[in-house]
C-alpha cells in the first residue's frame, strides 16, 4: 500500500507579479483539490518575494497523475512568464 505524499513548491514571483502568480494559484487549487487522491493543495505562505504551497497526496500514482493532468499544464502556461526562476519542489517520496 502506498504511503501519502507531502509536497512543497515554492513560487518566486517577478518583482510586480505577485498578484497574478497567486491568481493563477487559486484557480489552479479550485481545480485540483477536486482531483483523485488530492488531501491537501492550499497556499501556507505568501509574501511578495515567494508563494509556498503545501500539497499532500494519497499515494505517489495520484501525484503523478495530477503532474500530468490539465490543472498543471494550464497553471504552468499562465506562470511561464511571471516567475523568476523555476518551482522549487521538494517531495517527500523523492528524498533520501
Amino acid at each position: 500500500m502506498s504511503r501519502p505524499v507531502d509536497v512543497t513548491a515554492v513560487f518566486t514571483p517577478l518583482d510586480g507579479e505577485f498578484f497574478r502568480v497567486k491568481l493563477a494559484l487559486d484557480i489552479a487549487i479550485e481545480q485540483v483539490v477536486q482531483e483523485p487522491g488530492c488531501i491537501q493543495y492550499e497556499i501556507t505562505d505568501a509574501q511578495e518575494d515567494r508563494i509556498t504551497l503545501t500539497e499532500q497526496w494519497e499515494s505517489t500514482e495520484l501525484l503523478d497523475a495530477h503532474l500530468r493532468g490539465a490543472a498543471v499544464q494550464d497553471l504552468g502556461e499562465s506562470l511561464s512568464a511571471l516567475l523568476a526562476k523555476p518551482a522549487e519542489v521538494v517531495r517527500s517520496d523523492q528524498q533520501t
